[in-house]
């Protein structure tokens, strides 16, 4: 493999010295982008595409393509999981991600096994080998996974986007069937990651999308605790380089301390958060990944440099910073406000870095 020619994002991941604030986009890769839109279409659907390790590449190089970003991440999808343990993933029309067979038996939990990623994920880790060429150590590449209390509400409700009710049914009714599912989601994510590392990731995110959704206390069990079992569990070496690891709770704001305390490198902050409080709470403990509110890209390159020149002063002086979106880009946002935004992040954070 290469050497990088550009680490600047995982020096600042493990809090070291860089000259300025590295950036790249949740959902860089995305429909924002008329290249991945014909990519798509040529693909037929999205989990064709996702499932196809030549077109998988083609998008995930496509931003980097376009735009001096300082990191790709994977082209994938988090439910590639679920997927994999015969749950029967399939994308409904302008209705996201769907399951055929949601867990509602006990049975059917009791049953559950962590998949073989070499096995029954073999594109993904085909895509993380391509890709890795295919930057050729231009820029690093991100591995990622959902995390286990996510990935159960997919698993569990059937679809995305509910209130959960099913899911909060069975933790406070039956919190023994959703321990088991989650133990069973953390090995299969460790695996996973693991494997998406041996094939070349230089970096891991979990994405805690539905975490936020819980009570104090139900994050700290039924959330937090597996994901701090998939730190304990990861690779984070390899070939004597540091492999570091966010994670990333949406809604997350409230438990920052213990998020930093649960084994990870960085953690993902969505935009509800002032990040210069943020960085005050968690302290050197971690460094900090964000958190442009995303809907700003949906405005002009004069205000969105503006909002950004915000989020570089909030965060101050100092390493540890990536700059990233509170969650994923619109797939309505004009491309020119992310080149806009880019551009603000390299030509504003030197000055922090003095």
């Amino acid at each position: 493999m290469s050497k990088l020619k550009n680490d600047t994002f995982l020096r600042a991941l493990m809090r070291q010295p860089t000259d300025y604030t590295p950036v790249w986009m949740m959902r860089q890769a995305g429909r924002y982008l008329p290249e991945y839109n014909q990519t798509r279409a040529r693909a037929g659907d999205f989990l064709s595409l996702c499932k196809n390790p030549e077109l998988a590449t083609e998008v995930t190089l496509q931003p980097l393509a376009r735009f001096p970003l300082d990191a790709a991440i994977l082209f994938s999808d988090i439910l590639t999981i679920p997927d994999a343990m015969g749950l029967g993933l399939y994308f409904a029309q302008g209705e996201g991600p769907k399951f055929e067979r949601p867990l509602r038996e006990e049975w059917e939990i009791r049953d559950l096994t962590a998949p073989n990623p070499y096995e029954h994920l073999g594109y993904v880790i085909d895509a993380v080998k391509e890709i890795r060429r295919a930057l050729d150590g231009s820029v690093p590449l991100i591995g990622f996974s959902g995390s286990p209390f996510t990935l159960a509400c997919y698993m569990i409700e059937g679809q995305g986007g509910t209130d959960f009710s099913t899911v909060k049914k069975m933790l406070y009714q039956r919190p023994d069937l959703l321990h088991h599912i989650l133990a069973v989601n953390a090995q299969a994510v460790t695996d996973y990651l693991n494997a998406q590392i041996e094939a070349g990731a230089q970096a891991v995110m979990i994405f805690d999308t539905w975490g936020g959704a819980l009570s104090h206390a139900a994050y700290h069990e039924f959330s937090l605790r597996y994901m701090q079992d998939i730190m304990n569990g990861l690779t984070r070496k390899k070939d004597g380089v540091d492999i570091p690891a966010v994670i990333f709770t949406k809604g997350g704001g409230n438990w920052l301390e213990s998020m930093a305390a649960a084994g990870c490198d960085a953690l993902g902050l969505d935009w509800t958060v002032d990040i210069g409080v943020a960085r005050q709470r968690v302290g050197d403990r971690v460094a900090l990944q964000g958190n442009l509110d995303p809907s700003i890209l949906l405005t002009d390159p004069d205000t969105v440099r503006a909002e950004t020149a915000k989020v570089l002063a909030s965060y101050g002086s100092g390493h540890g910073h990536v700059f990233n979106l509170g969650h994923g880009i619109s797939q309505f946002a004009p491309p020119e406000n992310a080149a806009a935004l880019i551009e603000a992040v390299h030509s504003l954070s030197p000055a922090y870095h003095l």
